[in-house]
């Protein structure tokens, strides 16, 4: 089988500092990977380079069989970030939802846009990804008047309209009230269980016990550990992911 993602070597500096060092990882098709680790370890930093949001220092990544090497320039390079970015989704802490547009208009933006995608068409798939995640029924509503459960929500089905080959989600709850986690929890998970290959940096270690297919952990910019989750729990093998297990346990995380 081959990955639908897969990093190879991979080291990212701003200025001197070292924020990513030497990567490497691959991701199946339908895989769950839920990737953890304090504050500044990095987890950020190595979505964002996934899709380019940030450039690479050095390594190569490969989404769907598009390799593009870090560090490059040029015409042909911006081209092949250009076709990584239409093969992943992303949804980020804040919504990022365009504040003058109805939650349709939002949804519909990257595909007519972007893909050039013939708008009753875009306007039928966004309906779909909308009422995929509960919120067909608020289609004409403007941000404003979302709540921010729901406002993560519109931002997963923005994601989905695009239809990417792998999801990525940066600690899509750490905004969102207490009460509002577990909505956006059950759409993640839904999309799990439909077979989405998806990349999850999150806090919510319950989440990530229950979901994930293997738990990455990160820190000082390398990953740790890479193993099952049942595994990790039981027998961490690093003592920095130790330290966060027995937080989880105490309540801390």
């Amino acid at each position: 089988m081959v990955p639908v993602v897969k990093i190879s070597n991979l080291d990212k500096y701003f200025g001197r500092l070292h924020v990513l060092k030497d990567l490497s990882l691959e991701v199946m098709p339908r895989e769950v990977v839920c990737l953890i680790g304090r504050s500044g370890s990095g987890k950020s930093t190595l979505l964002r380079c996934i899709n380019f949001l940030e450039e690479p220092s050095h390594g190569c990544i490969e989404v769907d069989g598009i390799k593009v090497a870090g560090g490059e320039k040029g015409k042909k390079h911006r081209q092949l970030v250009h076709e990584v970015r239409l093969k992943t989704g992303m949804v980020f802490q804040e919504f990022n939802l365009f504040p003058h547009m109805s939650v349709l208009e939002n949804v519909i933006e990257g595909p007519v846009i972007v893909k050039g995608m013939d708008r009753q068409k875009a306007v039928d798939l966004a309906e779909q990804n909308l009422d995929n995640v509960g919120l067909l029924f608020k289609k004409d509503e403007y941000p404003n008047r979302l709540s921010g459960g729901q406002k993560q929500r519109v931002a997963i089905a923005r994601a989905l309209t695009m239809d990417p080959k792998v999801m990525l989600f940066d600690e899509p709850t750490s905004a969102l009230d207490p009460e509002l986690i577990g909505e956006v929890l059950n759409v993640i998970k839904k999309l799990a269980n439909a077979g989405m290959t998806m990349i999850v940096v999150t806090h919510e270690m319950g989440f990530a016990r229950e979901m994930a297919d293997r738990m990455l952990v990160m820190a000082d910019g390398e990953l740790i550990e890479d193993s099952k989750p049942a595994d990790l729990f039981s027998s961490p093998k690093d003592a920095r992911t130790k330290a966060l297990i027995e937080r989880y346990r105490s309540g801390e995380l």
